[in-house]
This record gives structure tokens, sequence and C-alpha cells, in this order.
């Protein structure tokens, strides 16, 4: 069904809560339309959502969805959780009924579109890009996977032709999108939920890069092998970020990723005609993102509290190595983990690498995994996880817990002094830890 959205004016959401379908509940909002939702669990992005207008309801039906409603934007995993209201929403055919991918294929179609794809990364490199372009006076706006600091919005509305767009993998949703100049920062095994291997992942990534037009732009590392085999033969001109790199640059946030991501953005705005001066000094104030290295404050005793939104071993391993460039244990530095395993899938198939990935902490404490979009079949658990570490560290520094309340309480019971660090880290709800301990 077509749309026009000039003459929508009530948008129904749901899954609003969700970090990508939540901007364009933002941009509803933002063009004057009446936006309603649903969502399985209040917190923070609803919480923001609320303050600028939207009307939400937590706890998911189709009885939720109002009768006066134009349009029905859901999240696409609803397909997972909740199979017979994605069936109902989908069997609408008085009103149009648009998936969250759906709607950024039609939001991108009469833009300059950035796309930022891969991995790891797409919301810093996304987030710096929006930086460098508003530092410079081109007014874009942006779609992004995370809260921006200061704004606490994760939809900047702009008034030029770029569009800049966090470009999800999951699902292959990212293939809705219509890029003039596509990053692709990295490729490796996620989401194997719904891939079969990398060899499937890196078949979603190829489909995407030939969609970018002749006189487009494809930006990333060509040395990479997984992303050589992804590029061989495209029509786009394909700009190796690498040659942006510079491993002097000072940021704000720590890490040689980060100095990566900002060698992305970087060759991006020079494609489109921003000098590389420029581009330097706006990365160089780049706050960073919610969730992302989040400075969360000090317990009274001096211990410092962060959060981070690490969900895979490699960005566990990257965002250590960034912590440990602040806080070296040769100072006296411990790093305390407090991390939620995101899926089972993710937790089992992975469990090697997620062993491997604790190196630079000195304790990691466990909570149950965040089952999200799957059941447990009990073949594996958070338990399994630590036994794991501590096979591989051979130091005990892994303990499992049963819950929330039992983290917090050995945190209240270790001895810790204003030289240690406690690290939230996960996709789900381990911030919780965060937000509970600051109020100790």
């Amino acid at each position: 069904m077509n749309i026009d959205l000039n003459k929508i004016k009530h948008v129904h959401f749901v899954g609003i809560g969700g970090i990508g379908i939540s901007a364009i509940a933002r941009m509803m909002l933002h063009d004057g339309k009446k936006v309603t939702g649903q969502d399985m669990q209040d917190g923070e992005v609803v919480q923001e959502l609320r303050k600028v207008g939207a009307d939400i309801i937590i706890g998911q039906s189709y009885e939720n969805i109002p009768k006066d409603v134009d349009l029905i934007v859901y999240t696409i995993a609803i397909d997972n959780y909740d199979p017979e209201l994605s069936k109902k929403i989908k069997e609408r055919t008085d009103i149009p009924v648009k998936s969250y991918p759906e709607m950024l294929d039609l939001i991108s179609r009469d833009k300059y579109t950035i796309a930022v794809s891969g991995t790891h990364g797409k919301t810093t490199t996304t987030a710096m890009i929006a930086q460098i372009l508003r530092d410079t006076n081109n007014d874009p706006t942006v779609i992004v996977g995370s809260l921006l600091v200061g704004e606490k919005s994760n939809f900047i509305a702009g008034k030029s032709k770029y569009l800049v767009v966090e470009a999800c993998e999951y699902r292959r949703s990212f293939l809705n999108i219509n890029p003039k100049i596509l990053v692709i920062t990295n490729i490796d095994a996620d989401h194997l939920d719904y891939y079969k291997d990398i060899e499937d992942i890196k078949s979603a990534f190829r489909e995407l890069a030939m969609k970018v037009p002749e006189d487009g732009f494809v930006v990333c590392n060509p040395d990479d092998e997984n992303i050589a085999d992804v590029i061989k033969g495209i029509n786009a001109k394909i700009i190796n970020y690498h040659d942006f790199f510079d491993e002097n640059l000072k940021l704000k946030i720590p890490g040689i990723h980060n100095k990566k991501d900002a060698a992305a953005a970087i060759a991006v705005a020079g494609i489109i005609g921003i000098e590389k001066t420029e581009s330097e000094k706006a990365v160089a104030q780049f706050p960073g993102t919610w969730r992302r290295f989040e400075y969360r404050g000090d317990l009274s005793s001096g211990i410092k509290v962060y959060d981070d939104y690490a969900h895979h071993p490699t960005e566990i391993s990257t965002t250590l190595e960034g912590f440990r460039e602040i806080y070296s244990k040769e100072d006296g530095w411990r790093l305390i983990v407090v991390f939620q395993p995101h899926l089972f899938s993710r937790t089992k198939l992975l469990l090697n690498d997620f062993a491997k990935s604790f190196g630079l902490a000195d304790k990691v404490l466990l909570l149950p995994i965040y089952y999200a979009r799957e059941e447990d079949d009990g073949t594996i658990s958070s338990q399994i996880l630590s036994d794991e570490i501590n096979n591989y560290e051979n130091d005990n520094i892994s303990k499992a817990f049963g819950n929330f309340w039992e983290v917090e309480e050995e945190l209240k019971n270790m001895d810790l002094n204003n030289k240690d660090i406690i690290v939230t880290m996960g996709a789900g709800e381990a911030f919780k830890i965060a937000d509970n301990i600051l109020k100790f």
C-alpha cells in the first residue's frame, strides 16, 4: 500500500521502545503527527518519548491499537516474541502497515542517504558523522541507534538533503535503505539466531553494497578479508577509511576502535567536501553516546561507575582495552565488570570467544542471560559461561548470579576502594545495576 506521509495524522507504534523505531516516532512527532504506541516494558527511551508528546501504553496487545489510527509501524522483533500479534497487524487492509525497516525505505528515498553499517561501531560512527555535519552547518537529519549526549534523543531533524542513518543487519533490515554513501565498519559473526554463518552475513552486506549507485561510495577497509568478498565488483567507488586514520588523533572517548570509527566519519565528510581539519576538530569534541563508555558517576567511596552496551566478544575486548588506556593495571586500577549476556543463541554459539574476551577484567559478575526474542532450551546459561571464563583465565575471576539483587549484594560486600572501576555491560538491562548501586 503506497503512503503519502503528508496525509498521515495519527501513527501507532508497536514496540515503540526499540532504539531504532523510537527515532521514527520522534520524526513523526516533529512533523506534527499524533503518536501513540505500546511496548513490553518502560525505560529511558519510552520516558524520553513521553516527554515530547507520545502517548505510550506498557504491555502489548492488538486491542491497544487505537481505532482512529492512520498508520501502524511495528518492530520486526514481534515476529519472534509475539507472532500472533504480528499476524493480526499484517492482516490489516484498511490502513497502511509498515515495519521499521520499511519506514526507513520511505524516508531515505528522497534524501542523500549516508548509511552506516557493520557488526561493531555503527552507532559511534553514525553519531560522529552527525557531529561533523552539524558542526559544519550541513544540517543533517539523523537516525542513530542510541541517545545522543545532550539531546537525549536518537533523532535529529535537519533541513538539508543529508540523511545519516544507522543501518542494522539483523534480518537483513538494512536492505530497505537506499544509500548514496555506505559505510561498512567491519563484518563479524553475529545475529546467528537468524544468519546461518559468516558467509550468510556477508551475502547480506554484499546485497546492500550492490544497492549503492555507480556515482556513490562505499567507505570501508577493503583489506579486511570479509569486506573484500563483499565489495568485489560493486558499482560504487571504494574509499579506504584507513587512509584517514590517525593514531595520534585526540578524542574524548578512548580506544583504537573509536579512532577507526573517527577515520570512517572523516572519510565520509571528505566525500561531501568537508575539509579534513574541520572534521578532525568536530570528532575531537565528540562526547560519545548513551551506553557507550558512559560515565555514570562516583560512589561515596570514590569508586567510578560506567555503563557500556558491548554485548559481542569483539566489543567486550575492545571496550576493556579502552578502559585500560585510562585505568591501567600497572597503576593499581581494578576493573569489575557486571555483564549480562544477550541472547541464548549468541552466548552458546560464541561461548569460547566470550570466555576469552574478559582477559583485561579483574572480576566478572554475570547476570542471567537476557532472553529478548528467544526461549531457554536449557543448553546454555550464565553459569556455563562463568565456568568457561574461569577455565580460560585459570584464576576464578568470574561468578554467575541468579538475579540482579544478588549482584548488588555482592558489590556491597566486596572489599572495594577508590582504585576500583565498576562497569555494567550488555545490550539488555545490566545498566539497572549502575542505577541501583549509585543509590547505595
